[in-house]
């Protein structure tokens, strides 16, 4: 049964203070250079994080995301610039205990049982929630008793979600927490997460699945070579793939085409032609006026995974 903001608002609650106005940061990494060595993995970044927001961290690999997370998490420290959690150093205890993390290199003991898991991780936490609410946000409804190492791929990752839940964190880092999972199971994660949002928690998530990122973020944050390269909601980095595509049989050419006000590219598919416009409605009226005969007409928005080659292509 999912978690419900009416079902458990009374459990789960921000650990400590007042709740965080919506205008203030959670955390924040400003002006952040990070070095290993002679290798430059964060290049003077900014990032933020606001109250009650799923935030999608995207880029390649090797693009800065793992030790922008070590840094908030206080397991590195910047070169230079400034990385506050809470208004504090990430390092802090007390900062600590209000931060959750279900991270790709979390290894835990295969031998004891998944709530035997549970009930540990809890003792670690001044305010932790009840097991009961941690194996329903989780869905780990029957496996409560079985050994952590005898489960499947996915049924290990809920449990990694539910040990990062297990402090009742107002501020959660999930990265890539759907891999192995089914696709009833993955949306069914990505309802829980909603609800968690709702709740006020704020989420950064880490993800391979851009259609995971598209659904469920906010805001999404493209990074390469330590930078970030863009930011907006899901529907604006899509947009600035040069817009909608708009597909139809047409008698124009494509040099009429491309000289429409809007139009970024042209370009033939068979018999069809598919035109990118950042305003595709007022590009379609045109042609209209234009062709009598175009026929075959779809309009589809740009994937994100369009926008996201298009801004990482080197």
């Amino acid at each position: 049964m999912p978690l419900t903001a009416t079902a458990y608002e009374t459990e789960i609650q921000p650990t400590a203070g007042p709740r965080i106005e919506h205008r203030q940061p959670v955390a924040t990494l400003t002006g952040v250079t990070k070095r290993y060595g002679s290798a430059l993995a964060l290049d003077r970044l900014n990032l933020s994080l606001r109250p009650g927001e799923i935030v999608a961290l995207l880029g390649p690999n090797g693009a800065g995301k793992s030790t922008a997370i070590k840094l908030l998490l206080g397991l590195s420290s910047p070169t230079s610039g400034s990385v506050r959690v809470f208004g504090s150093d990430p390092r802090n205890a007390a900062t600590r205990t209000r931060v959750g993390a279900m991270l790709q290199v979390s290894r835990i003991t295969e031998m004891i049982k998944v709530r035997e898991h549970l009930d540990l991780f809890r003792s670690y936490y001044p305010r932790p929630l009840p097991v009961s609410d941690i194996v329903r946000i989780a869905q780990l409804q029957g496996i409560e008793d079985r050994l952590f190492g005898q489960l499947s791929g996915g049924q290990k990752q809920r449990v990694l979600f539910a040990l990062a839940l297990c402090g009742n964190p107002d501020l959660i880092f999930l990265d890539e927490p759907t891999v192995g999972m089914d696709i009833e199971a993955r949306r069914g994660l990505w309802a829980e997460i909603r609800v968690l949002s709702a709740l006020g928690k704020t989420v950064l998530l880490t993800t391979h699945y851009l259609e995971e990122a598209d659904a469920l973020a906010d805001r999404i944050i493209v990074i390469n070579k330590g930078r970030v390269i863009s930011e907006g909601t899901p529907a604006e980095i899509k947009r600035s793939s040069g817009g909608r595509r708009i597909r139809c049989h047409t008698a124009l050419s494509h040099e009429l085409l491309q000289s429409l006000p809007t139009v970024t590219s042209v370009e033939s598919s068979g018999e069809a032609t598919i035109v990118t416009a950042i305003h595709a409605e007022k590009v379609v009226r045109e042609m209209l006026l234009r062709d009598e005969t175009l026929s075959g007409l779809e309009i589809a928005s740009p994937a994100l995974e369009d926008a996201f080659l298009a801004l990482t292509k080197t």
